[in-house]
């Protein structure tokens, strides 16, 4: 931490100390002034202005955070606690040099984060989640279901998306598979990105959309929106939690429901996880191919599987095998994603979905360390080949 900053937390701790002591007279940029000038009189004068607008951010920002979510190296901020923060650089998660005076404290930057928002946590309520004006996301848990006391989790957000080019300078992917992807998605091929928590699905969704054609009008729905869609024509919707009352919630499904009638000609949904899968397969099966969205799995064959799974859960008593057939006709191509131990995060499968006796299956086009594939024949093959991409390639 820069040494400025290590000067600013101390004598915040004094701020706090003269202020518990009934000390604290004409303001607080008043006190911070006397504070700085008495215990960092020997500063230079442009060193001391420095140290007051660090030590206002820390009063009267979100506190010891304010350093951390400042640096554009930071992805994420994860406070376990009072005493132990972690923030998240390059994909390796890491102890920050901060601490908060104590739980009070904690509570009252949460506080300052909701308040905004429209939004609080009590023992009454003591999950939230929420977005920032910046559109970076956050998560609250407090006391009594968070043990170790209040927990606060800022996932920062990135204004400018990354683009394929930008995944194969990073390694996250090579240029045949990026080729192969960018391809599918301008043939209107449905994909589906799978991955585990952190694995980076949502980046290399915003990077697939980069491949849909400008002119075409793209409707995205999220519960926090994070896409970033560079497409002249993209109406931008997000689910809303109920109110303290419990009343107001509008959900994805709601959404996905209600984008059928925008006139859209592709949907993309930041993640499915409940019975918004049945709407999005039947959207998918009724002339809305070529849409993208993402799913919590460990594979390809977990991701169509969880699938089916969660489009069950809309309860409407439609068969398990009806259910399979509509999934192997909707989708096209799954990639997987993962998170590497050093923090890497790369794509590690694109397959094609494939319909077998038992239902949906997958052909793998590409695995990571090795060369790409083309699709064998099948639906992808003729979108590929209605593009002039010969045999998908």
């Amino acid at each position: 931490m820069d040494p400025l900053d290590d000067l600013a937390v101390a004598l915040r701790g004094r701020l706090i100390e003269r202020a518990r002591a009934g000390e604290a007279g004409e303001g607080l940029e008043a006190d911070v002034r006397r504070v700085v000038e008495a215990e960092a009189g020997g500063l230079p004068e442009a060193d001391r202005r420095e140290l007051c607008r660090r030590m206002m951010l820390l009063a009267t920002g979100l506190g010891p955070l304010e350093p951390l979510l400042a640096d554009p190296a930071v992805d994420e901020v994860m406070v376990n606690g009072p005493r132990e923060v972690f923030v998240e650089r390059r994909g390796r998660i890491e102890p920050a040099a901060v601490e908060f005076a104590g739980e009070a404290e904690l509570l009252h930057t949460i506080e300052r984060v909701l308040a905004p928002l429209g939004r609080r946590v009590d023992e009454a309520s003591p999950l939230c989640d929420a977005r920032l004006a910046d559109g970076s996301r956050v998560n609250v848990v407090i006391p009594p279901l968070a043990l170790s006391g209040p927990c606060l989790t800022i996932r920062r957000f990135r204004r400018e998306g990354f683009s394929l080019r930008d995944l194969v300078c990073a390694g996250t992917l090579p240029a045949g598979a990026a080729e192969l992807l960018a391809a599918c998605v301008a043939a209107r091929a449905s994909v589906l990105v799978s991955g585990g928590t952190g694995s980076g699905k949502t980046t290399t969704l915003n990077a697939l959309s980069g491949a849909i054609p400008g002119a075409e009008r793209i409707v995205t729905i999220e519960d926090a929106a994070e896409l970033r869609l560079r497409q002249p024509h993209v109406v931008r919707l997000e689910a809303r939690p109920a109110n303290l009352e419990g009343r107001g919630e509008v959900t994805i499904r709601q959404l996905v429901k209600n984008a059928l009638r925008m006139r859209p000609d592709r949907i993309v949904v930041g993640e499915v996880r409940g019975p918004e899968a049945l709407d999005m397969l039947q959207a998918l099966n009724t002339g809305h191919d070529g849409s993208l969205t993402t799913v919590h799995a460990n594979s390809p064959g977990d991701a169509l599987r969880r699938v089916e799974t969660l489009a069950l859960m809309a309860g409407v008593g439609l068969p398990h095998a009806a259910v399979r057939e509509q999934v192997v006709s909707a989708l096209d191509v799954v990639v997987h994603q993962a998170r590497l131990p050093a923090g890497e995060r790369v794509v590690e499968s694109v397959t094609e979905v494939v319909g077998v006796a038992g239902g949906a299956a997958t052909r793998e086009l590409y695995r990571r360390g090795a060369g790409v594939r083309s699709p064998g024949p099948g639906p992808l093959a003729g979108r590929l080949g209605a593009l002039g991409i010969a045999g998908g390639r």
